[in-house]
């Protein structure tokens, strides 16, 4: 049997349901998902296999203007990641964005677009917080660019149409065999997914600028038998002040985070697991190339 195999590459504005629709579509949480934008700062590789195709999806981070060197990686990412495309989707919340100005009008996805020759796919997101009537005059409209290969309307949360996604998908993949074994649905490592997990709940719990000058590094992993894995993460902010409110009075919201990031880890391992959180401080670190580096963020040009 000829199978087909390639990349899929998500794209949109911060908080579209890019990480939403990539968990939907693999039936598991692979991307972590909060209420504020930029939760996403580097590309997520997942991978859906069948008997006769393999789609490797890229969840990108929201595009953005760059503020700061760390921001312009990511979008570095997002770049890289159209390049790898075999089919690109541009996703759309039509419900913070029901004339799809913001998004079509965005100069980076226009010059993404517009250099791309793969084909397009546009998946209007959150259809459930939306009309029909909306829904339809949107497709008119988008219809008129000519940009995309099928129009397709969804709801991540609710895991509506994402068949149809697939299948649409699938249509344009080449001919060739499988990248990866098909019980293989991530390529990074445990380490990987316990740190997005903890980064995960420091933006459910804090606000203002806390999140975004956070990173979370795994120190020491250790799987020990017959007793709970040893975790220890360093949580980096860049100032004295962050890391006292990361803290809290008498260390009560650190203890918070890492007691619901512990239970977040067990599940995701599916084993029990001792989890020791620290903060340290690293000054301006998202604008510092050295240590953005050695945090796993790198350029497009590397």
């Amino acid at each position: 049997m000829n199978t087909k195999a390639g990349y899929a590459t998500i794209l949109g504005l911060p908080n579209a349901g890019k990480s939403t629709l990539l968990n939907a579509l693999l039936g598991q949480k692979i991307s972590i998902i909060t209420n504020k934008p930029q939760t996403t700062r580097k590309r997520i590789l997942g991978i859906l296999s069948d008997d006769n195709y393999q789609v490797i999806f890229l969840d990108t981070p929201g595009i953005l203007k760059p503020a700061y060197l760390l921001q312009q990686k990511m979008m570095d990412a997002v770049v890289t990641s159209v390049t790898d495309a075999d089919v690109i989707l541009l996703i759309m919340d039509v419900a913070l964005d029901p004339t799809g100005e913001d998004t079509l009008k965005d100069a980076f996805i226009y010059e993404l677009l517009s250099k791309s020759k793969k084909p397009k796919i546009l998946l209007l997101n959150k259809i459930d917080l939306s009309t029909q009537e909306q829904v339809s005059e949107l497709i008119i409209k988008v219809e008129k660019t000519n940009y995309f290969k099928k129009i397709i309307p969804i709801s991540s949360k609710q895991a509506y149409n994402v068949h149809s996604v697939v299948n649409e998908i699938v249509e344009c993949l080449p001919e060739g065999p499988k990248f990866y074994p098909d019980d293989i649905v991530a390529d990074e490592n445990e380490r990987f997914f316990v740190s997005e997990i903890i980064r995960e709940k420091i933006f459910e719990f804090y606000k203002d600028e806390i999140p975004y000058s956070s990173e979370v590094i795994i120190v020491d992993f250790k799987e020990r038998e017959g007793r709970k894995d040893f975790i220890q993460a360093e949580i980096i902010v860049e100032r004295d002040s962050q890391k006292g409110i990361l803290i809290g009075k008498e260390g009560a919201a650190l203890k918070r985070v890492g007691e619901t990031a512990r239970k977040s880890i067990e599940e995701f391992l599916d084993r029990p697991v001792y989890l020791d959180l620290r903060v340290r401080v690293r000054e301006k670190w998202r604008s510092d190339e050295k240590m953005l580096k050695s945090f796993g963020y790198s350029s497009e040009k590397e």
